[in-house]
């Protein structure tokens, strides 16, 4: 079995969207998805399957969450060595004079085919900078990610691809929880 991180986009911001975390850890039962465990009250759940195939296990769960909570929600996975991945090329950590606290990694779903950050339509945002990786970008917000315009929906906007973005120490903690399944 695989350890997996699934990563819901939208609930529970701004009384919208509400899913309780224990509702949604039996929702992830009943699809045998094995020990869910969910940190923090936004969607992140840690879990194992048989199945390989992230995309399959994302329409999965994204049917089953409107099934049962009559909500459309993307969820974007990654596998448990994908995440460290992620996490080791992370460019910003590198730098000196890095506040770890204004760190965030914005996680597609799926690879943008229209990929261009050399196209003006990329500007970076005042202070605000980033690094694209394979599947994610790596953000550094220094007057923190409220005021950025480099959210999840200029992301998607400009690449045509479902977005969710975590903080770094939502990113560890779910690191953390994988490794430890």
């Amino acid at each position: 079995m695989k350890t997996y991180i699934s990563m819901l986009r939208g609930i529970n911001v701004c009384g919208q969207k509400k899913i309780a975390m224990s509702e949604l850890r039996k929702m992830y039962d009943l699809l045998e998805l094995t020990g869910a465990e969910t940190y923090v009250q936004s969607g992140n759940v840690v879990f194992k399957s048989r199945c390989g195939n992230s995309a399959e296990l994302a329409k999965l769960i994204e049917n089953q969450i409107e099934k049962s909570f009559g909500y459309q929600v993307p969820v974007v996975i990654r596998e448990m060595g994908d995440l460290e991945t992620v996490m080791n090329k992370n460019p910003f950590l590198l730098k000196k004079d890095i506040d770890k606290d204004n760190l965030y990694i914005t996680f597609f779903n799926s690879i943008p085919e229209n990929l261009n950050f050399a196209d003006p339509a990329f500007p970076a945002d005042g202070d605000d900078t980033y690094h694209l990786g394979e599947k994610e970008i790596y953000l550094y917000c220094p007057n923190g990610y409220g005021r950025t315009k480099l959210s999840n929906n200029y992301f998607e906007r400009k690449l045509k691809v479902p977005a969710t973005t975590r903080n770094w120490k939502t990113v560890c903690a779910l690191f953390d929880i994988a490794k430890n399944k």
